[in-house]
């Protein structure tokens, strides 16, 4: 196997400890390793950088294990080159289960260059990219404090949200402020209304009469002052990701201009994906975090259309609802009709019964017809043979299966309805 990287070393991060192992060359041509462990400490990590550095190891790799790898990474960038592999790249070999173990096998793979290193954006798209889902978790988290506040309004009795479109807009917020303070006559509260919630006032006094005690105005308040808190730091975090953003606005404007990408959505991919797309094979998806996986309204929908059943080998394809020749009753038979390649060979042969007292035996002198589709769904048309009599050969495939035991048949074989195909 082709050696690419001479000198190498692999990282085995935990929260405390950190396992690292170097294959360098030996003097007999071969390979040298050596394993150490470090702490995960400031004072370890600089302990391991000039461990690494007594071996002029040029690459480094570690697995991507939760928040751990970053310290180790941000601060040997600057003198090795760094290499972030994917955890489950690396544990497809079934007993390397030690960290000595896993150190040593992705060190292997690193010198052959058998796994590819994750995408690690410079510095100032990282510190963009956490400002950006700092913002993100704090618009989730003020949605979730006003979805408390209606659950709060609708225990009090309070249908606000069923007239004003939005619970904290200003005449909504206006009217909220008046309960938390002791007013409670749906008069007062529904005239607090501004714009064109003022053509509402009759069905605001209706939606503003209920049940709002000091309990409901104690965790309101508590909610809203939550959400003005919040409002604050996604202002304030906003001027800052515009602040950071200031070098790429080319950038922002041209992907504002994708139909359903605003300027936020727009902020996210940049701090996702980075300006330079050349870094990324061609074929390479939109990362997780961007968020811009397309939705499927129903998941469990079938992609395909089932496929219809076909006819034998040299019959003309029969119409999807051809008219029934004969008002008979159709007969159960004992096995359903094969579809597929069996069918495609010719028309199946039925299977020689023997005969019994309650019916005759079977015709055999009626000429044979090619199955139609439906037929061919039906087991009973294309088990049983046609006959001039079509009624008659019915009633007797009919006392066929109801059939009990004979002296000629005890054991007569029953149809198994699960058979299908």
């Amino acid at each position: 196997m082709n050696r690419l990287i001479e000198r190498c070393g692999m990282l085995d991060i935990h929260k405390s400890q950190i396992t690292a192992c170097v294959r360098v060359p030996d003097d007999a041509g071969g390979r040298r390793q050596e394993i150490r462990e470090f702490a995960s400490t400031t004072s370890g990590l600089l302990t391991l950088a000039d461990w690494l550095r007594s071996w002029s190891v040029t690459v480094v790799g570690m697995e991507s294990t939760g928040v751990y790898w970053r310290p180790v990474f941000y601060l040997l960038e600057d003198e090795f080159e760094c290499r972030l592999y994917n955890a489950r790249h690396l544990r497809h070999v079934p007993g390397r289960k030690s960290d000595v173990q896993d150190a040593e096998w992705g060190c292997q793979l690193i010198e052959h260059g058998l796994v590819r290193a994750s995408f690690v954006p410079p510095r100032p798209l990282r510190e963009l990219r956490d400002l950006v889902r700092y913002r993100k978790a704090k618009i989730q988290e003020r949605t979730r404090e006003v979805q408390r506040v209606e659950k709060t309004l609708q225990d009090a009795g309070i249908k606000l949200s069923s007239v004003a479109s939005e619970v904290l807009g200003v005449s909504a917020r206006r009217m909220l402020d008046a309960l938390i303070s002791g007013t409670h006559d749906p008069e007062i509260l529904a005239e607090l209304a501004k714009g064109k919630l003022r053509k509402k006032i009759p069905a605001l006094r209706e939606a503003l009469q209920g049940r709002f005690t000091g309990h409901h105005a104690l965790l309101i308040s508590q909610m809203l002052a939550q959400i003005d808190f919040l409002d604050e730091t996604i202002a304030t975090l906003s001027e800052q990701i515009e602040e950071l953003t200031r070098p790429f606005s080319r950038e922002l404007e041209l992907l504002d201009t994708i139909p359903g990408i605003d300027r936020r959505a727009a902020e996210l991919l940049l701090a996702e994906i980075g300006p330079d797309m050349s870094r990324f094979p061609p074929n390479i998806t939109s990362p997780p975090g961007a968020g811009c996986a397309p939705a499927s309204a129903n998941p469990a929908a079938r992609s395909t259309p089932p496929r219809p059943a076909r006819a034998p080998s040299g019959c003309a394809e029969p119409s999807p609802n051809p008219p029934r020749a004969s008002s008979a009753p159709r007969a159960p038979t004992s096995r359903p009709a094969t579809t597929g390649s069996k069918a495609a060979a010719g028309t199946p042969k039925p299977r020689p019964r023997p005969p019994t007292r309650s019916s005759p035996p079977p015709t055999t002198s009626s000429p044979k017809a090619c199955p139609t589709t439906n037929s061919v769904r039906n087991s009973s048309t294309a088990a049983t043979p046609r006959t001039p009599n079509a009624t008659a050969d019915a009633s007797s495939t009919s006392s066929n299966a109801s059939a009990t035991k004979s002296p000629s048949n005890p054991y007569p074989r029953r149809p198994n309805p699960t058979r299908h195909h």
